[in-house]
């Protein structure tokens, strides 16, 4: 069992202690962040949605049920899932965990998803 918590964050918001081991989840390097700005620990761009579903997907709320769904089969065939959760409850047992992204919705977003599914793997 994990004895920290696994958070979610804006790279815009400026990063704390708290963060603990923060982990880019986004496919491109945010807009207007600069690699000593954004303190980040590890950038996992394998485990990001495809291109196709993320431009399909738009971060429309209307869209977002077809999104999870969709994204949930690409992270359960993903090949590079099992590693990166393990690699997360591996640094839980140590430090808190941050997924740190870009996008401007905190709701409707592929980081919500991954979240949730990380959580669900323990």
């Amino acid at each position: 069992m994990s004895s920290y918590r696994l958070n979610m964050k804006r790279v815009y918001e400026k990063a704390e202690k708290e963060d603990g081991y923060r982990i880019l989840v986004d496919r491109m390097w945010p807009r207007g962040v600069s690699k000593e700005n954004a303190s980040i620990d590890d950038w996992v761009k394998e485990i990001t949605p495809t291109t196709a579903i993320r431009k399909e997907f738009n971060h429309q709320p209307q869209k977002f049920e077809w999104f999870k769904k969709v994204y949930l089969a690409e992270l359960e065939s993903n090949p590079d899932t099992k590693s990166f959760v393990k690699q997360v409850f591996e640094q839980l047992k140590r430090t808190p965990v941050t997924f740190v992204y870009a996008a401007k919705d905190e709701q409707f977003n592929h980081v919500v998803v991954l979240m949730e599914f990380a959580q669900n793997q323990k």
